[in-house]
């Protein structure tokens, strides 16, 4: 599908939201309903749909993905901007920095905290992103490990660093092969996690998620939603975005955050790797854009293969066809 053509879906998706914003504006009152969750693949449109909806039913968007919490990198992660910040309540975009290590524990502690304030604002809170193990923690709960002493925090990431990934996860599977056959052998931050947690507690990271603490939804009515686009737009979407960030400081964002610890979170930034080699000289920007493309189409890929395993029972709809409150008002008005 070309350009022209994927602009016209766009375009139509747009107005049917427009008119059912019309035509339902004061049908809100008669919702039931806790909170609002809505999950989908990178670049699907999540935070376009979540904005109409709290204009619809009177919401607060809570981020629920783990890259928009960072504030050095808004363009990168493609977080709102101000005019829709200004427009209804934002929780959680932007409030941590790169240089944190930001957790899906601590997301749960401040979710907690964006949840009342969302209350206290009197609005729906619309808890919206892309990252699954944040949902789990809202709809199923969590593990309660220990905070990691320093001194184990340090020597895990210093080890990692001398030996690699690789031959950590290695001895990480000859002491728990349980949780390191869980793990991907070429992702640090849970590798190193998984290593810490052993080291500091004495017990596989898999046990402790086996005793999870109550979800923080618990008890409540939830609308759930994911998008689910035709991956032929969806792959397209992918592309124009990033050559859209890439026109509005994207590259000079990516820069910015050159050298970062590559065992924190936010090193895992889609597109970061390339553009700053792009920077140094070692890829054309024609380099860096297949790459970042194509590493975002991947990311987006297990996304969606999360979510089919994790959110059968959501409400799955093409937002090229249908709309968030279209769908909201057919199965939860």
């Amino acid at each position: 599908m070309g350009a022209a053509q994927a602009k016209r879906c766009e375009q139509f998706w747009i107005s049917i939201v427009t008119d059912d914003i019309e035509d339902k504006g004061g049908h809100a009152g008669l919702m039931r309903y806790d909170a609002v969750l809505i999950a989908g693949p990178t670049a699907s449109g999540k935070s376009a749909a979540a904005l109409e909806l709290a204009r619809h039913i009177g919401g607060a968007l809570i981020n629920a993905d783990a890259m928009q919490v960072y504030r050095e990198a808004p363009i990168l992660t493609a977080q709102p901007d101000a005019k829709a910040q200004a427009e209804v309540p934002h929780l959680l975009y932007g409030h941590v920095s790169v240089r944190e290590l930001y957790s899906v524990g601590r997301y749960a502690e401040d979710a907690r905290r964006a949840l009342a304030e969302a209350r206290a604002l009197g609005k729906v809170p619309i808890f919206v992103g892309g990252t699954g193990l944040y949902f789990t923690a809202l709809t199923e709960g969590l593990a309660d490990i220990p905070p990691i002493p320093a001194d184990i925090r340090e020597g895990a990431r210093t080890l990692l660093d001398e030996i690699g990934v690789g031959e950590l996860h290695a001895r990480l599977s000859a002491r728990d092969p349980e949780t390191a056959a869980a793990l991907r052998p070429t992702d640090p931050q849970r590798v190193v996690r998984a290593w810490e947690v052993l080291e500091a507690t004495g017990r596989p990271m898999i046990q402790w998620r086996k005793e999870q603490n109550p979800p923080l939804l618990e008890g409540m009515t939830l609308a759930r939603f994911v998008l689910d686009p035709p991956r032929p737009l969806l792959r397209q979407h992918i592309a124009e975005r990033f050559e859209g960030m890439l026109d509005h400081g994207g590259e000079e964002e990516a820069l910015a955050l050159a050298g970062l610890d590559p065992a924190l979170p936010a090193a895992k930034l889609l597109g970061l790797r390339q553009l700053i080699a792009h920077a140094e000289g070692k890829l054309s920007r024609e380099e860096a854009t297949a790459g970042a493309v194509t590493a975002t189409r991947q990311f987006a890929k297990r996304q969606l293969t999360w979510f089919r395993n994790r959110m059968a029972d959501y409400s799955w709809f093409d937002p090229y066809i249908s709309n968030i409150i279209a769908q909201y008002d057919k199965f939860y008005a």
